[in-house]
């Protein structure tokens, strides 16, 4: 499935319900731990954010940001799929509550995903392939 690349309409993102309102900040502390591994050099790059936008709340992968901000994204399945999984261990450890849970049901294998344990935290070098809140440049 590697490189097929992803149909993607806005309608695709997921929308998620916050368990409790100060989950925002817990979720998005998550993400930042969960993704990419390159295990050489303790380097994991960042797959999904939560996105706050209209008084609601979507999980997505950076790569649908990409394309919200108007950039050339090459957003595949298995992008979709690595973020519905993400999705589903949010929702599994009670953080959110997938709004429609037919958009996970196509998941990843966790052999592709790397999950940092808070503790390990300083041990690696965790790196964001996007920021949420940067202005274009005019």
């Amino acid at each position: 499935m590697n490189g097929i690349l992803y149909d993607w309409i806005p309608e695709s993102m997921i929308e998620v319900i916050l368990s409790e309102p100060d989950n925002f900040l817990k979720v998005r502390e998550t993400l930042t731990r969960i993704g990419i591994a390159s295990k050489k050099d303790n380097r994991l790059y960042q797959s999904c954010f939560i996105l706050h936008k209209q008084s609601k709340y979507f999980i997505v992968h950076f790569k649908e940001l990409f394309i919200l901000d108007g950039k050339h994204s090459d957003i595949s399945v298995e992008d979709i799929e690595r973020r519905n999984t993400i999705a589903a261990l949010l929702q599994d450890w009670g953080l959110v509550e997938i709004v429609e849970l037919s958009k996970v049901e196509k998941r990843a294998s966790m052999s592709n995903i790397k999950i940092v344990p808070f503790k390990e935290k300083q041990d690696w070098d965790l790196i964001a392939k996007y920021t949420i809140g940067n202005k274009k440049a005019a």
